[in-house]
């Protein structure tokens, strides 16, 4: 296992230096929000992304992967009805997939549950219309396609593993999986986080895992114990990117960051 850290967390820095403090925590790779580079980060210039990946390399880092991919531009959504927004929303995701693999990254996982919600008619008809072109994509890319169940109230469509697992086989691209976000996970699934790792990854249609306590903040930093997460990853034989997503950075971005990878490396030592 290697540990990412999700760059908005110390999004306030410049990226030279959330590399250089990321490697100097301990993290093998950057978990890119697309937002912090911009608007337009999924169309950024050539010459960008070469820098990207030589200002990584020239730390000791890598890009792991990229998440929140809907949040910027405003206005996106792959489920409106309003054909011109979805196919923005559906050109954005696949020049995600692009970057994602121009910046050296192995996976990208769809949270954004603004831009997924589902109120009826063919709302998730369209948002599997686009996840289908998005797998399409990552598969000739060569990254993986996470979908991201995500808890209720904040999001709508897509709440369980099990109902992220339907799609998955629907749309039946290998490049296109399943994830885990202990935070959501904590609050949706029927069982312990521990238990679920245990039951779905053996099931070879889960790619990655997010860590956050359910009090929004970082592994550690709350009553979650991740413990027996690790040890059921551990256990099922999972190799990937650990990320580390908090949704509240105390006392501050980089304080949060080491206090999170010390406090995982510490479990992993115990074990």
């Amino acid at each position: 296992m290697r540990f990412s850290l999700c760059n908005e967390v110390i999004r306030e820095l410049s990226f030279d230096r959330q590399c250089a403090l990321a490697a100097s925590l301990g993290y093998a790779g950057l978990e890119i929000a697309p937002f912090t580079f911009g608007e337009d980060a999924w169309r950024m210039p050539d010459a960008k992304r070469a820098g990207i990946r030589r200002t990584c390399a020239d730390a000791g880092i890598v890009v792991s992967g990229l998440h929140w991919l809907l949040a910027a531009p405003a206005g996106l959504s792959i489920t409106s009805a309003d054909r011109t927004v979805w196919q923005k929303s559906a050109d954005v995701l696949c020049g995600s997939v692009d970057l994602c693999a121009e910046l050296g990254g192995n996976y990208l996982v769809h949270g954004s549950p603004a831009q997924r919600r589902v109120t009826g008619g063919d709302d998730a008809k369209r948002a599997e219309e686009a996840w289908t072109l998005a797998a399409d994509h990552a598969q000739k890319a060569h990254v993986t396609y996470c979908l991201e169940p995500l808890a209720r109230p904040d999001c709508t469509y897509i709440n369980t593993l099990a109902e992220a697992a339907e799609v998955v086989r629907r749309i039946g691209n290998p490049a296109f999986m399943t994830m885990i976000d202990t935070l959501a996970a904590s609050l949706m699934e029927p069982e312990p986080v521990a238990d679920a790792i245990r039951r779905w990854m053996p099931t070879g249609i889960m790619a990655h895992i997010q860590l956050n306590d359910r009090n929004r903040r970082g592994p550690g930093q709350g009553e979650d114990r991740f413990g027996s997460m690790i040890e059921a990853l551990r256990d099922t034989g999972y190799d990937g990117w650990v990320a580390m997503e908090p949704f509240i950075y105390e006392p501050d971005g980089p304080t949060c960051a080491a206090r999170m990878i010390g406090y995982v490396a510490g479990l992993l030592e115990q074990r």
